[in-house]
């Protein structure tokens, strides 16, 4: 084989190489997981928006789980805060639940205790 086919059969599986971390990538989204945890210290769902429940629902569900909205609060006052996220789907929600250390995250993880609060997604913003 000649060196300029051994440099297009390289290219050739550099490139299926790249297409296929870029489609588990785009099912798994696998570097952006670790990124958003490792880097950002943040947690994302990573849903569709047609996955979201609707605003309604959404508000339902923070008003009957009063208690655990404010035991969130209560792990950081001023620093930690849960939002309902209307911007980015409309006519869906999500929360967004934002602290201000690692060791808030860990203990509003555990207030949860699940993927999800109470059926609703949520995402973990370190600010």
């Amino acid at each position: 084989m000649s060196k300029g086919w051994k440099i297009i059969v390289l290219l050739a599986v550099v490139l299926v190489a790249c297409l296929t971390v870029i489609a588990i990538e785009a099912q798994t989204k696998i570097i952006r997981r670790a990124y958003d945890n490792i880097v950002l210290d943040n947690r994302d769902h990573y849903l569709p928006c047609e996955k979201w429940p609707t605003e309604a629902e959404v508000r339902e569900i923070v008003q009957q789980h009063q208690d655990t909205v404010q035991a969130i609060k209560q792990v950081n006052p001023e620093l930690v805060g849960i939002d309902i996220d209307t911007f980015t789907c409309p006519g869906k929600a999500d929360l967004t639940i934002w602290y201000a250390t690692h060791q808030d995250r860990l203990a509003i993880e555990r207030i949860i205790g699940d993927d999800t609060f109470f059926g609703v997604p949520y995402r973990l913003h370190n600010r």
